[in-house]
């Protein structure tokens, strides 16, 4: 049975551009831009200096907080300073910037572990700690956190659906580390302690549904493979719980408060890599794509690699960009830049042509209500960009704006190009 969510709309994926193409890593580049903060919570501080070498996989950042995640260099080489630089989210960030020796030499601490099926939970936090390792689906946020909810849960749900137009980096690792994936959510399962775990992948990824349940099968997993309805934002935590198990997350509540922990493919092979081979997060698989790119590809990339470098590996472009996006068209960040550095939540680099991202005037709200019939969280989105467009942001708390996921399926859908999503960003902004 294919489950799903209400609302919600199918958008052209445009994924053909690169589903085919194989993970394939690129030359180490000459340098690399790591800043210091790449996860949601506080920066990290600096463990380096000028003049310092350092080694592949080295720890050089690293906060006593909470809330932060750890950050390692990605190369080997000489670290050539500390200063600010492009950042791909934050505008600007204080960054290690490193000068590679071309050895690839890797830290001593990079061991494969022995016995890594017997570590306690305590154990397994530590290692997912001290590697750096964030949520992979593009939020970031510090799993070493996440996987010690402060409440008991049930479920753990893995993320495969990737819903987001034109991205496949998520699909090529189902396809090609399927095993890495399955021991990683097994660990994960043990971390979180809970006694169900399903993996929602949309039905339009048939290859990465009969992978996925040939190798559960193969190695008596306890797991469950959930096909689910392709349809955007199928991927949002909320909607992927409410389409594989039917509960809902309570307005103003996470998902721990549902009994549930999600997490992404590309969390649990990191999460894999770290415990079983002792690696820290200093690469990632992204998709680089886009109608205008020549050589769309899905590239093993050390962090704090150059946008621009990336293209140009992909042959660059058939004509000039008219937008660089980080992430998907839906809810990725347009960039300033091709300078801005990868970070551990880039998965897609999106290059869009002038036409494409030439955008259409607005005009007033017809009040035809499909923002509202598409809207994932039940809200009335039209009825929020009115009291921006009114001055009325007073009236905007009736209408709940801390609910919306920015989705984006609202712009998406107005027959009036209204800019709704951006109206409600500015209404929480105001209200935080």
């Amino acid at each position: 049975m294919v489950s799903t969510f209400a609302g919600g709309k199918h958008i052209e994926s445009h994924k053909q551009l690169s589903r085919d193409a194989a993970i394939e890593p690129i030359p180490l580049p000459v340098e690399v831009v790591i800043p210091l903060s790449q996860h949601t919570g506080t920066i990290c501080e600096p463990l380096v200096k000028k003049g310092d070498r350092v080694l592949t996989g080295t720890k050089i950042g690293q906060s006593s907080n909470v809330l932060s995640s750890c950050v390692h260099a990605s190369i080997s080489g000489t670290v050539r300073g500390i200063e600010l630089c492009p950042h791909p989210v934050l505008g600007q960030c204080l960054a290690v910037i490193i000068d590679s020796d071309g050895r690839d030499e890797h830290d001593a601490a990079i061991q494969p572990r022995k016995a890594a099926e017997r570590l306690s939970k305590e154990e397994l936090l530590a290692i997912i700690k001290e590697a750096g390792i964030v949520g992979m689906g593009g939020a970031a946020f510090p799993s070493q956190v996440k996987l010690n909810p402060p409440k008991p849960v049930d479920t753990l749900i893995i993320n495969g659906v990737e819903c987001e137009p034109y991205l496949t980096c998520d699909f090529r690792l189902m396809l090609e580390k399927a095993n890495e994936i399955l021991q990683g959510i097994g660990l994960l399962k043990k971390t979180v302690n809970v006694s169900k775990v399903f993996i929602g992948i949309e039905e339009d990824k048939p290859e990465a549904l009969r992978m996925m349940r040939n190798k559960i099968m193969e190695k008596h997993y306890p797991f469950t493979v959930s096909p689910l309805t392709a349809k955007y934002p199928q991927g949002a935590e909320k909607q992927l719980i409410k389409a594989v198990i039917n509960r809902e997350v309570p307005p103003g509540k996470l998902p721990f408060d549902a009994g549930v922990i999600v997490s992404n493919v590309g969390t649990a092979c990191a999460v894999y890599e770290a415990v079983f081979l002792g690696k820290p997060l200093y690469e990632r698989v992204v998709t680089v794509t886009g109608a205008t790119v020549k050589k769309p590809a899905n590239l093993n990339v050390r962090i704090g690699t150059r946008f621009g470098d990336l293209i140009r590996y992909c042959q660059g472009t058939t004509g000039a960009a008219g937008k660089i996006i980080m992430g998907g068209p839906m809810m990725g960040l347009a960039q300033f830049s091709e300078d801005v550095p990868v970070i551990k939540g880039t998965s897609g680099i999106l290059v869009l042509s002038e036409a494409e991202a030439r955008q259409e005037g607005e005009h007033p709200c017809i009040r035809c209500g499909r923002c509202v019939d598409v809207c994932p969280m039940g809200m009335i989105p039209s009825a929020l960009s009115l009291c921006v467009e009114s001055g009325r942001l007073d009236l905007s708390s009736r209408y709940n704006p801390r609910d919306c996921i920015e989705c984006g399926a609202c712009t998406y859908i107005c027959p009036a190009k209204r800019r709704i999503v951006e109206s409600i960003r500015l209404v929480k902004a105001v209200m935080k």
